[in-house]
């Protein structure tokens, strides 16, 4: 669904079967312009009996090398279905693969993981997904040095998209002493995945209390974080809003694509979201806040009792701990 105010819809979502019917369908129908993966959505698409073959020529190897392969498998065939998306536009095409959560605190391991699997997939429309964590800010930077693309996940806070974006400029800076000779277009391109609904599923309930309205937590903080990202005015980074399912029946299921649909974005969404927000003829260009609407609005959400930074840190600490919950799962399956 690319337009005028070049906003991308990618999938949340990747699964052998759904690879060779709705997604191609998707792709068909200029619906979508990319996809994500992670461990949890790997945890669930591998019991499908779709990958027993796959499962059964590969026993006898360690579990996490049977892993990489059958996620190998399922990288390689999206990124070939993606690839003459990302040809027209290097800015659309991707499909990411996360690296291993449990080296999120190892620079060096996470940076080595993160080119092994780039080369193992071997094609140029991965993106490399790394945890926006302390560790994982250095092996960003590295790794857009040496041309290879990257998706910033589980970013919740401001002070995790600044450090994000000086990853990234930093690594430009390297990347254009080594290759100044490279066009905009053939750059690596990275974007901030910043996380939405889960501010909402934590905090509502204290907020509606107070008479905070549900429901906008995750989108004002979401708003702000795309401005900082949108005033670094990095040509080849972009904002992707993820975790923009809906929970509440209240919520039409594409709520969190309309709500932050912005120019120059990317809305990773599941197929329930992405098909509701299909149906929509032309989709309207949303709001975005003044400061000063965006300070009245974060001091009611403090003195209501929420606060943010405080939150930001337990969400990310979870999606650490959901994504090493699911890969140890994966594993586990395999031994």
């Amino acid at each position: 669904m690319m337009n005028d105010i070049s906003f991308s819809l990618w999938c949340d979502f990747i699964e052998r079967d759904f690879l060779e019917t709705d997604f191609k369908t998707l792709i068909a129908n200029d619906i979508i312009q990319g996809a994500t993966s992670n461990p949890s959505i790997f945890q669930q698409a591998f019991n499908n009996p779709v990958y027993a073959s796959q499962k059964e020529s590969l026993k006898g190897k360690e579990p996490k090398e049977i892993y990489e392969e059958l996620a190998k498998s399922d990288i390689q065939r999206a990124a070939e279905l993606l690839l003459p998306i990302y040809e027209e536009d290097s800015n659309n095409g991707y499909v990411s693969l996360e690296v291993d959560p449990f080296l999120c605190d190892d620079t060096a391991a996470t940076l080595e993981e993160g080119v092994r699997l780039f080369n193992l997939v071997n094609y140029p429309n991965v993106m490399i997904k790394i945890p926006a964590t302390k560790a994982g800010f250095g092996a960003m930077e590295k790794l857009i040095a040496q041309g290879i693309s990257v998706n910033a996940t589980l970013v919740f806070s401001q002070k995790q998209t600044i450090d994000c974006m000086e990853a990234f400029k930093r690594g430009y800076d390297a990347f254009k002493a080594d290759f100044g000779n490279k066009e905009l277009k053939d750059y690596p391109r990275a974007v901030v995945s910043i996380f939405v609904s889960r501010f909402d599923r934590k905090c509502d309930a204290i907020l509606s209390a107070k008479d905070v309205p549900s429901a906008t937590l995750g989108i004002k903080n979401a708003q702000k974080l795309y401005q900082i990202i949108d005033n670094y005015e990095l040509p080849a980074v972009r904002a992707l809003f993820a975790s923009t399912g809906v929970k509440s029946g209240n919520l039409t299921p594409s709520y969190y694509i309309e709500e932050l649909y912005y120019s120059n974005v990317i809305n990773t969404a599941p197929l329930n979201a992405i098909e509701k927000f299909a149906q929509i003829a032309e989709p309207q260009e949303a709001y975005l806040p003044s400061e000063e609407e965006f300070e009245e609005y974060f001091k009611m959400v403090e003195e209501a009792g929420v606060n943010l930074e405080e939150v930001s840190l337990e969400l990310l600490e979870q999606g650490l701990s959901d994504f090493k919950m699911a890969f140890e799962k994966i594993l586990a399956s395999f031994a």
